[in-house]
């Protein structure tokens, strides 16, 4: 049955990439909208090339292009999604990191204080994170609430977005009261200097590593986006938003 709606979602993929098939189109993790915008906008206006972002969880996007998706690039939020499709011969290249994301705890609430020990508070019933299955970000959130042992203990508090997109959502609507999200996410125009957050420990979860790969039959002009991701232009990019 996953496999099923995965095909749909590809078909639904292929039909939105062959009315812009013109355009390049990047299969782009969740918590890079706001950096992908930014960097497609420059790269666009340097080159002339139209570029179009399709935005989703890591893992989904993963799905989609293994059953059959037209992406160009995906510019993934770790290195297992993009490692996994070169094993099965679906990337032209093997994946390089272009980023390194921070985990933060972010919320909109000007009464609650971002931090560990806060999250068993009664004033927090709903705690957002990306699901740990498909989302990099959701992954590394476990890990944090493994180290500090309270993994099991706010297990009926933790709601899943299907990618950070989604988390952020809870979060500034306040269906939740405060959550796990990338630091890029508050660097974003429209969430910049709303609520309080903080910057998780980086050394109490595995380095959010992010890669990217050029897919089999990808656009001519792939190349050039790819080979944009590393230089000067795009790295000021991606330190405004918050990445190393």
């Amino acid at each position: 049955m996953r496999n099923l709606i995965y095909i749909f979602l590809a078909s639904i993929a292929f039909q939105s990439c062959k009315e812009n098939e013109q355009k390049l189109t990047i299969a782009t993790a969740a918590n890079m909208q706001f950096a992908m915008d930014s960097l497609t906008h420059y790269f666009s206006k340097q080159t002339g090339i139209p570029c179009q972002a399709v935005i989703g969880s890591s893992g989904k996007l993963t799905a989609q292009i293994t059953a059959g998706a037209p992406y160009d690039i995906f510019v993934a939020a770790n290195m297992k999604y993009p490692n996994s499709l070169y094993k099965q011969g679906l990337t032209f290249n093997k994946p390089k990191v272009y980023a390194k994301g921070t985990l933060i705890l972010w919320t909109l609430k000007d009464s609650l204080i971002p931090s560990i020990k806060y999250l068993e508070n009664r004033e927090i019933n709903h705690i957002a994170l990306a699901n740990p299955d498909t989302a990099p970000y959701g992954t590394a959130a476990m890990e944090v609430l493994k180290h500090y042992q309270l993994d099991l203990k706010l297990k009926n508090k933790l709601v899943f977005g299907e990618s950070i997109a989604q988390t952020n959502q809870f979060i500034h609507s306040e269906a939740a009261e405060i959550g796990f999200t990338s630091l890029s996410t508050i660097k974003g125009s429209e969430l910049t200097d709303k609520g309080n957050w903080l910057a998780i420990d980086t050394s109490i979860y595995k380095p959010i590593e992010q890669g990217v790969v050029m897919l089999k039959n990808q656009h001519k002009d792939a190349q050039q986006f790819y080979d944009f991701l590393f230089t000067t232009e795009a790295r000021n990019i991606l330190n405004h938003f918050g990445y190393e």
